[in-house]
């Protein structure tokens, strides 16, 4: 299987994404946290139409599961898994019988983008929305696609859905998300690719910097915006779960463990085990995703057996800064569908007879 070189001299994330939305009523404005135009086509939301194509390995990816399981999309969106690795040419579903998506019916996610433009150039990335009927990918533009999952498929959402984008809490959760996306998001990204010395100390800076700020700021605060779960919780989170898993010592973001940073580390165990946040978590893909695909980082393709996953379920005691997970009126999710629920061997703090965490 011939891998993707991934170290560049100084790493940029390409975000030439697909940027059509999915909407219920038209919406001329920018969405919150993206940088993408709003794309040439809308589309209409419609249940039962679309699949969420995702890998539960990808942090980008995460956040929608995470996103849609909040929101209790499950019955309208359907979800495909890919596998934890993927080549040069495409992420596929080696998960699923036939190694085919079983609503698809394709065996790699590069082939839904190409129905929708043949030779399609750039990066096959997930999250991806297929137009099922079509078999055309819709978007793959991972900030948009969460942002309208919350505004534009509330028709859909369960009973007691939290609002994940408080419209009192935007501006600030503007600055805060683009922060987080450049310094920690990317950051850990920006270290692990780095091809010099030189850029590779320049970015260690910048992410420990942004990472002091955050231990600095949930340390009197029980969420990153608000008194309660915003989206901007959702995307420090992907980040924070893969951090001992592989960007510590994968990507050289060694300066401390995730482990030893008592408020993140506090902060993160409190979302971990909030439904829809660690029930959505497989560390082993994680790992085998990094530590098998960025060949020229660890030319061995071996993966570690650590880290050790015991403290993830231990009381955090972030209650005391006050605050709830779910605002007054919402509810968290209930028990994960038996189909989309992460093998207990690869998240030994998953219930197997609901799919939660279950808490220490």
């Amino acid at each position: 299987m011939a891998q993707g070189s991934y170290v560049e001299q100084d790493f940029t994330r390409d975000t030439n994404y697909i940027g059509d939305r999915v909407l219920a009523e038209p919406d001329p404005a920018k969405g919150p946290g993206s940088d993408t135009p709003v794309g040439e086509q809308e589309w209409p939301v419609e249940a039962g139409r679309y699949h969420l194509v995702v890998a539960r390995a990808c942090p980008w990816a995460n956040r929608a599961i995470i996103v849609r399981r909040l929101l209790g999309l499950e019955d309208a969106i359907s979800m495909g898994v890919a596998g934890p690795t993927h080549d040069a040419d495409s992420w596929t579903f080696d998960l699923d019988e036939g190694h085919l998506d079983p609503v698809l019916q394709i065996p790699r996610i590069k082939d839904a983008y190409e129905a929708r433009v043949p030779g399609y150039p750039r990066g096959i990335t997930v999250p991806a929305v297929v137009d099922i009927p079509s078999g055309q990918v819709v978007t793959n533009d991972f900030p948009w696609i969460t942002y309208d999952m919350s505004g534009q498929w509330r028709e859909h959402h369960r009973e007691g859905a939290p609002d994940l984008w408080p419209e009192e809490l935007r501006a600030e959760m503007d600055e805060v998300n683009k922060r987080v996306y450049t310094e920690v998001n990317n950051g850990v990204y920006r270290c692990g690719f780095a091809g010099t010395q030189e850029s590779y100390d320049a970015a260690y800076e910048r992410l420990w910097t942004a990472m002091d700020w955050l231990e600095e700021r949930l340390s009197t605060r029980r969420y990153l915006v608000g008194e309660h779960i915003t989206e901007a919780d959702v995307r420090l989170f992907t980040t924070l779960a893969r951090f001992d898993a592989a960007y510590h010592g994968h990507f050289k973001c060694n300066r401390s463990k995730l482990t030893e940073m008592p408020v993140l580390w506090a902060y993160a165990r409190d979302l971990f085990t909030t439904p829809g946040f660690g029930d959505t978590t497989d560390f082993v893909h994680i790992k085998a995703h990094y530590y098998g695909v960025h060949r020229d980082i660890n030319p061995t393709g071996v993966v570690p057996l650590g880290p050790d996953l015991s403290g993830w379920a231990e009381p955090h005691g972030r209650e005391a800064l006050g605050g709830s997970p779910f605002a007054p009126g919402a509810t968290a999710p209930g028990p994960v569908p038996e189909r989309e629920r992460v093998p207990v061997e690869h998240n030994p703090h998953v219930d197997p007879a609901t799919g939660l965490v279950r808490t220490t």
